[in-house]
Formats: structure tokens, sequence, C-alpha cells
């Protein structure tokens, strides 16, 4: 999200996720036919309170697929010692759950036990770009909800560190390629120390807003100034070294993610286009086995 979002992180265990083959645009036609205006609405509803939350869905989105597939694990709450995907340390800044919540609360109402949460969520990242003024698509649906959340597994989320070797790996043993990375790696979000391939007046300026420590919901710095905006800003900041993570600057080293970015950078319709396509490609992993009543607790 040009950065709505600031910064990267994610990953799946592959054998244990399905490719989504069974997902389907008219799934709940029959059984929760309002399920689209439902979540909608939740997410609009949010946004006219919370400017922040779009960023927020889109981000705990990303980082629910990256790890175990699009199978609301992220959404789970820990239990006793046993922690949770939220409570690993890339997912503490994760916010605005609550949208999740509300959402299925109304689709409880509507259609009991139908619509699962993963759905909910990726049904919500899209809603998010849309209201941000990104583009929209239609969202494939059938996921079902994992059973499994541990916060051990987020420490194998790509680094904010990643070089462009690291992040193809990353998202290659995921299905996803190298027009994906580009699309989808401004997406991500992280915290990270001021990296030094940056443009070294820009690096000063974020050491001085950036304290060590933040509260999660407001740490870091936006992306650039467009932060509540949906749009290609992110790529024409890369241009200018002036990404927030080596991450970002490694999409530079080869000429092939250079002219993705310069392409997205120069075309915001190109990367309207590309990101929507990358998108429902993520979307499309999934392990789950249930529907959940509680988005927070396993049946």
């Amino acid at each position: 999200m040009a950065t709505m979002v600031a910064f990267l992180n994610l990953v799946i265990i592959l054998s244990v996720v399905s490719t989504g083959k069974s997902l389907s645009l008219n799934y709940y036609e029959n059984t929760c036919p309002k399920v689209e205006c439902i979540v909608a609405k939740a997410v609009k509803d949010a946004t006219a309170k919370d400017k922040t939350v779009p960023a927020a869905l889109l981000r705990m989105h990303f980082h629910d697929c990256f790890i175990r597939g699009c199978d609301a694990s992220v959404l789970l709450n820990s239990k006793g010692n046993s922690k949770a995907e939220k409570d690993g340390p890339p997912n503490v800044s994760l916010h605005a759950f609550y949208v999740i919540d509300a959402a299925k609360k109304a689709l409880e109402a509507a259609c009991p036990g139908v619509v699962s949460c993963a759905d909910i969520l990726a049904l919500a990242a899209r809603d998010a770009v849309f209201l941000s003024g990104g583009p929209t698509w239609n969202v494939p649906k059938g996921r079902k909800d994992g059973r499994t959340s541990k916060a051990s597994e987020t420490i194998q989320l790509p680094a904010p560190t990643f070089n462009l070797s690291q992040l193809r790996q990353s998202f290659s043993q995921r299905g996803l390629s190298g027009e994906d990375l580009v699309a989808l790696l401004h997406s991500f979000n992280a915290t990270h120390d001021v990296d030094p391939s940056l443009n070294p007046s820009f690096a000063a300026k974020l050491k001085s807003i950036c304290p060590l420590k933040n509260q999660a919901k407001n740490a870091g710095t936006t992306m650039d100034p467009s932060s509540a905006t949906f749009d290609n800003t992110y790529y024409r900041l890369i241009l200018q070294n002036k990404g927030l993570f080596s991450s970002d600057q490694a999409l530079l080293d080869n000429p092939d993610t250079k002219n993705l970015v310069t392409k997205f950078a120069t075309s915001q319709k190109a990367f309207y286009q590309a990101f929507a396509k990358s998108m429902i490609k993520m979307s499309n992993i999934n392990g789950g086995q249930e529907v959940r009543k509680d988005c927070r607790v396993i049946n």
C-alpha cells in the first residue's frame, strides 16, 4: 500500500496448505448472499472512525497468508503458555482485529456457521484497499479456518533486511513470482533500524521521528506522504533511495525487478492491475479445516 503500510514480514508451511482450488466467486451465493455487503460495512464503519484501519487489515491479511496459508490463524488468541501468531514478534503491532470481530458477529446473525473468518479477512483486505483509493477485485471464496497458530512460526517471516535473493526464495516457495514480489512487497510492515543504503538526509529524518520504543499501533513512520492513500508513491521513493528497508532498496539490485519498480512508479494503472492479480493469487493459498463461530478461538 503505498504505504499506508510500512514494513515487511511473513511464512507458510507448504506441506499443510492447499492451493485454493476449491475457491469460487459464488461460494456463498445461496448460503449467505449478503456476505460482501456485510463485511464492507464493517470495514467502512471502522475506517470512518480510524484512518489506520485499512492499512492494518491489509497487513493482517498478508501476515495470515504467509503462515500456513490464508486460514485466519493470525486471528486466534494465545491460550496459556501456547502463544499464538498474533503474539509473535513480527505481529505484536497488528491491530484492528475488532473489525473482523464486528463483521463476524453480523454474519453469524445473518447466516450462522457459514462464513469463515479467513474469507472475512480476505474480503476485508480487498475492501480496505478500495476504500483507500486503490483497485478492487473479485475475491474467490470458500476458505476454511485453521486450528493451529504458533508464535514460534512467525520467526520464519522474511526480514526487512532480506536481500533480493532471499526475497525471491521466500516468495517462490509460496508460488509467487518476481512480479508478485514487487507488487506486494510494499504492503508488508515491520520495525527495524535505519538501512545504511538509504538517502542520508532521509535516514536522519527517520531517526529524528522514530524513537526506539514505540507503542504498537503508532510504531514507526509512514512510508510516504500519502500514508492514508493507496497509490504508487512507494515505488517512486525507492527510485530516490528513500525506501525504509534493505528489502525495499533490494528491488533495484536486479534489472527485472528494477524495471518493474520503474513501471509501477510511472504507471499507477499498471501497479493496480498487478497488485489485484497478485492479491488473488496469494489469497488462494489455504489450509484450514473448519468455519469458526468465534474468530479468536477454535470450535
